[in-house]
């Protein structure tokens, strides 16, 4: 049949099984958008701002595990994608992210809002593609979603002229591709096998690609036959449940006292589907020094990036596990997590459960329901998050973890929320919530379930910590000197507003904001005084190794 070339886009979001898309219409995608008008069968959910469109296609992802889908027009609407498709980069987020741009005839004529948005994004899209002929508009389509989903996920863009939406052509239905990974063999294991029985002291450090390909019950399995402690990065909160025996918690710079203690006495590091970025691996030279390192992981481009493995498999997580499970003995280490134990002992003992921020989140966590999914901007409220609320489930944590995205959280939380069907818990700071607190208007226009926990500390947190701690207390710049009242705004767009300013206030407060929340599908804003001075601890200083900063912490 012949369709024009809008309808042949929309056509094929409805093939790749793409039921909501999150956007901001403008000139040159007004056929698109008549062309999803007339077919109505995806649901578009119209954000405040097109960076907001971005990270909702995030979240929807991070949750859903599909290809999370955003439109923008040419110019500063394509332009304002780039932040949240950066994002997406970063931590290995499927999504396309669809612009219009100007006509053929006008193209390379700086005409109004032409912009090249395929140079622009090159350093953060897995491909990008400007589509001139609409003979070629669904060959890409599939490619694209292709790319975005196979692999080491990531973004895609599609440029499309706005001749090319217009024009006609012959459309022929397909069925999507489906990633089929490679098999992996015992034999290409064999290595690994040995080196894990010859190990006394493992631990397996579990990255975002335990959660991206679908291998969380796998590791579970994995750990509990060889008997190791799983300690998780920001990106892999979610893959193992937090109360389990075997669980260490988070490792890296605001990491727990646990994992870093397991990791300095461990003999052999068992990395899957984590890249050892810097606030992980610290001082890379000297983070596995006189340890057996085996790192698994998709992308080739990491194996030997940051630290260098004594033995590596590039392949799938999930294939990989699946024939590694078969092929390990079962193992018993009592020894070890005696010692382990002494370490989880000694963490407890210096957390700072008398922060007003530790009380909020840890409430909210045991308050807030089974199945919400837990979202976070970036900051101290982000780290505390991820130490003081339990995720027992994947693809149930949103989170900017590479780029550290301030402002991620309002769009995320909302395509959190859509993907998943449920209550989405946000816990952002003021001077994040800040950069895109116009999203909640969005929240409450499309009726979306949201908790939002607002660390308001008047400060820029994480920033000040460093100047207290790294630069003599000379407080640059990070005072915010707002007099905004954010319980009066939540209100005037249509949000309840709540407000906790002691720890008193905590539970009741909590309690009402989740009951809200849920019974009425509506947002409710939670303005959550606390001290400019509660910091993030434990915290290793950039470039140190965790045995010579945690022996200062440990002594204090």
């Amino acid at each position: 049949m012949k369709l024009n070339g809008a309808e042949i886009l929309i056509n094929c979001l409805l093939e790749q099984g793409v039921d909501t898309v999150f956007g901001y219409p403008g000139g040159t995608v007004l056929d698109i958008y008549d062309a999803l008008y007339r077919n109505g069968k995806i649901n578009h959910v119209l954000t405040a701002h097109e960076q907001g469109a971005a990270h909702a296609a995030d979240g929807y992802a991070r949750v859903t595990g599909k290809v999370g889908v955003c439109f923008a027009t040419s110019g500063p609407g394509a332009t304002n994608l780039v932040t949240g498709i950066a994002t997406a980069y970063m931590d290995s987020v499927p999504m396309v992210a669809i612009t219009g741009n100007v006509g053929a005839a006008m193209l390379g004529r700086d005409s109004f809002q032409e912009v090249d948005i395929c140079g622009i994004t090159i350093p953060v899209t897995k491909h990008n593609y400007i589509v001139k002929d609409v003979r070629e508009l669904a060959a890409t389509v599939r490619e694209a979603f292709k790319i975005a989903s196979s692999g080491r996920k990531g973004p895609v863009l599609i440029d499309i002229l706005k001749n090319v939406q217009t024009e006609q052509c012959e459309y022929e239905p397909a069925k999507p591709v489906k990633t089929v990974h490679r098999k992996v063999e015992p034999a290409e294991l064999t290595k690994v096998v040995e080196a894990i029985s010859a190990s006394k002291k493992p631990i397996i450090m579990a990255g975002g690609g335990i959660i991206s390909s679908e291998s969380s019950a796998l590791l579970h399995e994995f750990a509990k036959k060889i008997d190791c402690p799983v300690a998780y990065t920001l990106m892999g909160k979610g893959c193992i449940p937090e109360d389990d025996k075997l669980c260490l918690g988070m490792i890296g710079m605001h990491g727990t006292l646990a994992a870093a203690r397991t990791l300095i006495a461990a003999d052999t590091v068992i990395a899957l589907g984590t890249r050892f970025s810097d606030r992980v691996a610290l001082n890379r030279d000297k983070f596995a020094k006189d340890k057996t390192v085996i790192h698994i992981d998709i992308d080739n481009a990491e194996i030997n990036k940051n630290v260098t493995s004594t033995l590596h498999v590039m392949a799938d997580l999930n294939e990989t596990l699946k024939t590694l499970i078969p092929l390990v003995k079962p193992a018993e280490r009592k020894t070890w997590f005696l010692e382990i134990n002494s370490y989880r002992k000694i963490g407890e003992e210096k957390k700072d459960t008398s922060i007003l921020a530790y009380k909020i989140i840890s409430t909210a966590s045991r308050l807030a329901p089974e199945n919400s999914t837990l979202v976070t901007d970036v900051g101290q409220h982000q780290m505390w998050a991820a130490q003081y609320y339990a995720v027992n489930a994947p693809r149930s944590f949103c989170s900017s973890g590479g780029l550290g995205t301030m402002g991620y959280g309002m769009g995320a939380a909302i395509g959190a929320a859509f993907g998943s069907g449920r209550l989405s818990v946000l816990v952002t700071g003021d001077g994040c919530f800040g950069m895109n607190m116009n999203e909640l208007m969005t929240a409450v226009s499309q009726g979306v379930p949201l908790v939002i926990l607002l660390m308001d500390n008047g400060v820029l947190g994480m920033v000040r910590q460093w100047q207290k701690i790294f630069y003599s207390r000379r407080f640059s710049q990070t005072n915010l000197n707002r007099k905004i009242n954010y319980v009066a705004y939540a209100e005037s767009v249509g949000a309840k507003g709540l407000m906790i300013d002691s720890a008193e206030k905590v539970e009741p407060v909590l309690k009402e904001a989740f009951a809200y929340a849920t019974q009425n599908a509506a947002p409710v804003l939670v303005d959550c005084r606390i001290s400019c001075d509660e910091n993030v601890l434990p915290m290793i200083k950039p470039g140190m190794t965790y045995d010579t900063q945690l022996e200062k912490m440990e002594e204090n």
